[in-house]
């Protein structure tokens, strides 16, 4: 029998107990856990059937109205003599017309359900509940991610329901050996996470790792999502600027991966779906790429590695060579450099224009979009044009900080693209402070970082170091598609071959 809990006690919500045969013992203890008469949202619906006792716990706003009705219709038509006999295993595998029905006698698990959107039935005389599962979540139609939008291609996105996304993934897969495993973590959020997976293909030490880390997240709850679960996963490299698992809104994007041997973590609440293990290349490609004929693929994959490696040499290598060392510069080039510094100097400069990029980014996001315009004129030409005019900005310092800012985001992963940019003012520093020396020692600790860093036990820099040749061209062209007939060694893959021989 459940403990009677006063209002001044802490619910034990998550105490492994029993229920009670007695409905009014029962409903006590739910009034008090769940704080019914309380919250306005839940609701206590007492009701009597064929001669028994019953009651609905639910909460408004969660149930689907129309199915609930029809539950309810249903008993209402039952006789007394119908269930007479085995009254909970009739109602759950005869009586109760609906595709989900679960028999639970814990209350904790009751509890968790309820709060979850679904709904108890309790019986007086029976000391087992049945959960019908008639959810109805607040969502939003599946749209094209406006981060990775493509020309060619589907225009779906994954949304905020973690059912609705992985059915976005399994019509891409129709594999029966594709996993779909659940957990629920934080003790009081108990936000419900999913592991998704090709069991013959995935490495089953990747996906017990994986498992096991989420299993040991250890707190209240999650309300930043997958960036908290990510944090948690990774928690070894927090302070690392990289992005260690790739985030993706595209279900084509996350069944490619998927079927290369990656393991997929889908958190409730979230439009964004883990990809894991990563290494940084999978950050520089687009899906662009594979929506294009290999030739035009190749060409726009280098555009962009092109203006990657802008957004972080670009400026250091021109403040090197026009104000520091210009006897370097060969003949062709001697156009090179600002005939006017301006008012501050160029580091400062170039450290307060990407500031105030950061800003005006900021501004943008937070800006509506009726105002939007207007917020890009006022940086664009009051604040930009007029420092220029004035003699605060050099030109030609705000032209190269404009491109690296175009190569910035040109980057696919919002988050590299963030840890690009700090990494281009460490390197502008290092520069301004240590001459030639500076940029040599901190393109080296750029380098050591990157190596050192793991993605779930994983090399981060593969297939760069350790050199894997045949994957590193794959990487630097865009194959086509009959040629990659094996799946990524990074993954370490059961099946490795992707097509036969």
């Amino acid at each position: 029998m459940p403990r009677i809990i006063e209002k001044t006690d802490i619910p034990p919500a998550d105490q492994d107990l029993n229920l009670d045969k007695r409905l009014d013992s029962n409903l006590k203890f739910f009034d008090t856990v769940l704080g019914i008469g309380e919250s306005f949202d839940m609701i206590k619906r007492p009701m009597s059937f064929a001669g028994h006792d019953f009651c609905l716990l639910y909460i408004n706003g969660f149930v689907k109205d129309a199915i609930l009705d029809d539950v309810l219709r249903l008993l209402a038509q039952l006789k007394r003599e119908q269930l007479a006999v085995d009254t909970i295993e009739k109602l759950a595998g005869t009586y109760l017309a609906h595709t989900q029905v679960e028999k639970q006698t814990k209350t904790n698990e009751i509890v968790t359900a309820i709060l979850s959107g679904q709904t108890a039935i309790l019986v007086d005389g029976f000391d087992t509940a049945l959960l019908i599962d008639a959810r109805s979540y607040p969502a939003r139609t599946p749209a094209e991610p406006e981060l990775e939008r493509v020309v060619r291609g589907s225009r779906d996105g994954f949304v905020e329901t973690l059912v609705q996304n992985t059915v976005l993934t399994r019509r891409r897969i129709r594999d029966p050996r594709l996993r779909m495993e659940t957990m629920k973590i934080g003790k009081r959020s108990k936000t419900d996470v999913c592991v998704a997976y090709l069991q013959d293909v995935a490495d089953d030490a990747l996906v017990d790792e994986i498992k096991n880390r989420l299993q040991q997240i250890d707190v209240d709850g999650l309300p930043m999502a997958e960036k908290s679960v990510e944090e948690w996963l990774t928690k070894r490299n927090n302070w690392n600027p990289y992005p260690i698992v790739r985030y993706t809104e595209r279900p084509d994007v996350a069944a490619m991966h998927i079927l290369e041997g990656h393991v997929l973590i889908y958190v409730d609440t979230s439009p964004s779906v883990m990809i894991t293990p990563t290494t940084i290349f999978h950050h520089v490609q687009h899906a662009e790429e594979f929506r294009e004929n290999p030739a035009v693929g190749a060409y726009v994959r280098w555009v962009r590695f092109l203006g990657i490696l802008a957004s972080l040499f670009l400026i250091p290598l021109w403040v090197l060579f026009t104000l520091i060392h210009r006897e370097w510069l060969p003949l062709p080039l001697e156009f090179l450099g600002p005939d006017e510094v301006g008012a501050i100097p160029i580091i400062l400069q170039f450290l307060l224009a990407d500031v105030g990029i950061d800003m005006m980014r900021m501004a943008a996001i937070h800006t509506p979009s009726p105002l939007a315009t207007a917020m890009g004129l006022i940086a664009a030409v009051l604040i930009g044009d007029i420092a220029v005019k004035v003699g605060l900005f050099s030109p030609e310092s705000i032209l190269y900080l404009a491109v690296a800012a175009i190569g910035m985001f040109a980057t696919p992963s919002y988050e590299l693209s963030m840890a690009n940019r700090l990494t281009r003012m460490f390197f502008i520093l290092a520069v301004a402070f240590l001459d030639w020396y500076g940029l040599v020692a901190a393109v080296a600790l750029w380098f050591i970082l990157l190596a050192r860093t793991k993605s779930i036990s994983r090399p981060y820099l593969w297939p760069l170091f350790p050199l894997n040749f045949k994957a590193l061209w794959e990487i630097i062209v865009r194959t086509p598609m009959q040629y990659k007939n094996q799946r990524p060694a990074i993954v370490r893959p059961k099946d490795k071959d992707r097509q036969p021989n």
